[in-house]
């Protein structure tokens, strides 16, 4: 969850890469994943969606226990707000979202007004849908 990342822990990354628009994105999901390489796209084994994910720098060290990197993944579920507007997510956000335009390389990133269910995304003005305040 967004709440037990630390700075520590993204303290090596280098790049995010984005598989979609975020701008689109209302908020991404965002979990610390063991993963066997310090970049390159990582295999995806939730329901759902990837999104995006970070790269780590070279100063990155493996675990001694396990041989692998904890980099950041993004995701979405098929009943978050982007694709179910009006579910259980239309005026809240799940416990380990935040915005991704408050998302950088080594910053954690956090709930804002729009991601908490406020003013809709673009997306969401295209389609004519239109959240309670």
């Amino acid at each position: 969850m967004s709440s037990l990342i630390t700075e520590d822990e993204i303290s090596h990354e280098a790049e995010l890469v984005w598989l979609e628009d975020i701008d689109d994105l209302d908020y991404v999901r965002q979990s610390l994943d063991r993963l066997p390489t310090r970049k390159g796209r990582p295999a995806y084994h939730r329901p759902g969606r990837m999104v995006g994910y970070a790269i780590l720098s070279q100063q990155a060290k493996a675990s001694r226990a396990s041989g692998t990197f904890r980099r950041r993944v993004f995701w979405l579920l098929p009943h978050d707000r982007d694709s179910e507007p009006d579910g259980l997510y239309a005026k809240s956000a799940p416990a380990e979202a935040v915005d991704p335009r408050t998302l950088e390389p080594c910053v954690k990133g956090y709930k804002t007004e729009r991601s908490e269910g406020g003013p809709p995304s673009s997306a969401m003005q295209q389609l004519g849908i239109t959240l309670p305040l």
